[in-house]
């Protein structure tokens, strides 16, 4: 962590926190690639399900975690255009500007700083994120302050504040822009999970996880949050503020501070919460947990690292995966299995056998992500040491997003094959297990038989909130899904026919009458979304504009530029334009 001095003008320090600039979803100058979208779901998991694959934008939510936390006037400038952030700057005085980025996005930071440098002069850029992980980077950009780790400490600490104080959490939304078949799913209040940041990092230390390197690596981490006590009194807070009923945990391992959930899950029980956690979590550690403890817990969704067959690491030891997806689910508990291509151990020869186990797992979705040493990391450290990196000139760090290529060169795998391998997991997932939206839907309606009569009165009325859509417009949904197969995969439109039957045995004429009304009106969708994206149109998400409460006692001073204000809640529909 970078360790300079306080700034001179302590708690009045004037700051900006900025994600890089867009456009993202295209190829340009700056490092941004159309295969490397600011899009978690269309980026890493549905990424090849065209019309049916799951869009949404993430905020940045380590510099709302900043914001929240310093007393200093603070805004912040979430994906902004370059002439966006460029006016920013220009109209307005900032002591401190601070960017949060990624390793391929180091073309873009390195251009912020030179507008930084050209229109505020005088204002100190802190650089920070997983870019911070690598060893050169002050050489390579122009940033007074380079921030691995901790930032709420490392500008508290600036700032002159203390260091210790509480930490206090922001309320906001888990995702905005989401987006379906062409169908937008902002809804109602409470349709959006909110998030929650309980701990950063990962004491498990994968040798490739990027996230527990910039946090200290294997057996470290930081807790924001030590007992179920202060947790449960965060979510009550989000749950009044934002009207939501669901969780978006994210947290390396949260299952794995065992005490601290435990003590959550009596506290629920005793107020009688029901509320959904969408969590991440190895599978040993959840393993580890009784049904009914990950029910009463409300763990809807997981996310789980499955890596690849006959894979060493620890938190798969001893662990039928296959298994414990197949429990998971047939208990409604949506699992997003997470496998590595091209690990050290993988050949061509046995690549098909590599991607069937892992669409073998039939996961409701699935992340596919090339085996890749991020800078920091001891895979990275290994490969530097045997000398088999690639340089910046063989593979730009623009294309070190594990989409695409290798960055090193593999024992095994021959120089640009590594990309066909991962779209053909992509695509086998695909056209073997159908559309996520589908299985989704499937193991909702499992936990619903499952779970419908459960003793646990929180847990009935949980399944019963969760699974309300799958009466009407998951029905729907299901109705399109089917008539769009029709004609070109027979297998997969009786699949859905079976499916659309058993939402009907299960929930009545109502829903089979719905189906038939909705049903068409998604297809209509479902084929114009389709025409779109064949046409080459390209989802962006909106700028957000936010001001802490010192920041908005300036305002009258430095006025809000008139059509960028959002509140700290903010839940904005994202921009869809056509691709240059």
């Amino acid at each position: 962590m970078d360790t300079n001095n306080h700034h001179r003008t302590g708690r009045h320090t004037r700051i900006l926190l900025c994600s890089v600039f867009g456009p993202y979803a295209q190829d340009d100058a700056f490092g941004s690639r159309a295969v490397n979208p600011m899009e978690l779901y269309q980026n890493q998991v549905t990424r090849l399900q065209g019309a049916f694959s799951l869009r949404m934008f993430h905020r940045s939510f380590g510099l709302m975690m900043i914001q929240a936390n310093i007393q200093a006037p603070c805004t912040l400038l979430d994906f902004p255009s370059q002439d966006r952030l460029t006016e920013e700057i220009r109209e307005h005085d900032y002591d401190v500007i601070g960017i949060s980025a990624i390793l391929p996005n180091i073309d873009k930071v390195k251009r912020m700083c030179e507008l930084i440098r050209l229109y505020r002069p005088q204002a100190q850029i802190v650089v920070g994120g997983h870019i911070a992980g690598k060893d050169d980077i002050r050489r390579r950009i122009d940033a007074d302050h380079i921030v691995k780790g901790d930032g709420i400490r490392w500008f508290r600490k600036f700032l002159g504040e203390d260091e210790e104080a509480p930490i206090r959490h922001p309320a906001a939304l888990s995702g905005f822009g989401g987006r379906i078949l062409g169908i937008d799913l902002d809804g109602k209040p409470g349709d959006t999970a909110a998030i929650l940041i309980p701990s950063v990092g990962c004491p498990m230390g994968c040798n490739f996880c990027s996230t527990s390197a910039l946090f200290g690596g294997k057996g470290h981490f930081l807790n924001f949050y030590q007992t179920g006590d202060e947790l449960f009194q965060v979510m009550t807070d989000i749950e009044a503020e934002l009207q939501v009923r669901s969780f978006f945990v994210l947290d390396e391992n949260f299952l794995l501070h065992r005490k601290r959930a435990l003590r959550l899950l009596e506290l629920m029980e005793a107020h009688d919460k029901d509320w959904a956690l969408y969590v991440f979590s190895s599978a040993r550690v959840l393993n580890s947990y009784t049904m009914d403890q990950l029910n009463g817990l409300g763990v809807s969704f997981v996310w789980m690292g499955l890596e690849g067959q006959a894979s060493a690491y620890d938190k798969l030891a001893s662990i039928d995966t296959k298994d414990l997806v197949a429990k998971l689910q047939t208990n409604g508990i949506r699992v997003l299995g997470s496998s590595i291509i091209g690990l050290e151990n993988h050949t061509p020869e046995h690549m098909d056998g590599v991607i069937d186990y892992a669409v073998r797992h039939d996961t409701v979705f699935h992340q596919f992500m090339l085996y890749t040493p991020l800078p920091g990391t001891p895979l990275y450290e290994e490969h530097r040491r045997q000398g088999t990196l690639y340089d910046e000139g063989e593979v730009p760090l623009a294309d070190t997003h594990g989409q695409s290529r290798f960055n090193y060169r593999h024992a095994h795998i021959s120089r640009g094959r590594e990309e066909f391998f991962l779209l053909e997991a992509f695509r086998r997932d695909f056209d073997i297990n159908g559309p996520s939206l589908a299985r989704m839907i499937r193991v909702m309606l499992n936990g619903w038989l499952c779970h419908k009569n459960n003793p646990d009165r929180r847990i009935r009325r949980r399944i019963t909130w969760e699974t309300a859509p799958l009466r009407t417009t998951y029905a729907g949904a299901v109705w399109a899904m089917r008539a769009w197969y029709r004609g070109r995969d027979e297998s997969m439109a009786a699949k859905m026919d079976r499916l659309l039957d058993d939402l009907c045995r299960s929930f009545g004429w109502k829903t089979k009458i719905l189906a038939s009304l909705i049903g068409p009106y998604a297809y209509w969708l479902l084929k114009r979304e389709d025409r779109r994206l064949a046409s080459g149109w390209s989802y962006e998400p909106t700028c957000v504009y936010e001001k802490n409460a010192a920041a908005r006692a300036l305002e009258n001073k430095d006025p809000v530029p008139a059509g960028f204000t959002a509140p700290q809640k903010a839940h904005l529909a994202p921009r869809v334009i056509p691709a240059s």
